[in-house]
């Protein structure tokens, strides 16, 4: 794989697209997993590790590009991002322990049942979706939020995701519109990305060189998502979404 401009390229792609995805639909981390697992040899730390290095850049922009927006200036916003945020100081870790238990074969089966849920999270999403608007109060119990943002946090930390992924499906289904989901989940996403990444390179399971190939397209696609989430219908592209993660589950599970 080393030195392959045909991998190197797909990776790159890989992360542009995710990228896309974090900040138009929310899960689009995924993606630079994936592309790791199946275009690398790096063992399943390895490729949690290097895919939740990408994450600390792209959530901070995308943090940064939805306190620009407005989204993150809401309070009622701020408060979920911060009770999402607090439990990620130790759910991350608690993922990054968890990984080194892990076979490739069993992290093959788990990171499938992973996408498997998610498309079928973001299918629930949009059949049970309401429009948005700036009169629907932003408002979650911070009980609520906080098992959202401990069990993503988990998951987040073994796999190597950002957290949009999970969090924002889960966010809408507990009754937050889209575009708070998304922000609160790019600011909760700052956190679990530093925490899983200290956890990650204490083990020197970081492939740096691989983490800019696929985080600086990955940076890209933040902004290009972004724009697409404010000024776009995503609602066929969030179905071709959960259309793709589903299919892709059981490749996965059989390519460990």
């Amino acid at each position: 794989m080393e030195g392959d401009p045909l991998i190197l390229a797909l990776l790159a792609l890989f992360g542009l697209l995710g990228g896309i995805g974090i900040t138009a639909v929310g899960p689009g981390g995924v993606l630079p997993t994936i592309g790791m697992f199946l275009l690398t040899g790096l063992p399943p730390a390895g490729v949690a590790g290097t895919a939740i290095a990408t994450h600390i850049a792209t959530g901070a922009l995308g943090t940064a590009a939805y306190t620009r927006s407005g989204q993150l200036r809401e309070p009622g916003t701020r408060r979920i991002a911060l009770a999402l945020s607090a439990v990620a100081v130790a759910g991350a870790p608690l993922g990054v322990f968890l990984n080194t238990l892990v076979s490739g074969e069993g992290f093959a089966v788990l990171l499938a049942a992973a996408v498997a849920v998610t498309g079928f999270l973001v299918w629930v999403r949009e059949r049970r979706a309401v429009p948005d608007s700036e009169d629907r109060p932003v408002r979650l119990r911070p009980a609520t939020a906080g098992a959202v943002g401990f069990a993503v946090s988990v998951a987040a930390g073994l796999f190597g995701l950002g957290g949009p992924m999970l969090s924002v499906p889960l966010l809408v289904l507990c009754g937050l519109p889209l575009l708070p989901a998304l922000a609160a989940a790019q600011a909760q996403s700052v956190i679990i990305a530093a925490a899983g990444t200290v956890g990650y390179a204490v083990h020197g399971s970081i492939d740096w060189t691989l983490a800019l190939v696929v985080g600086l397209p990955e940076l890209a696609g933040v902004m290009i998502g972004w724009k697409i989430a404010r000024v776009v219908p995503v609602r066929k592209l969030k179905y071709a979404l959960a259309a793709t993660l589903m299919a892709l589950a059981p490749y996965l599970a059989l390519h460990g």
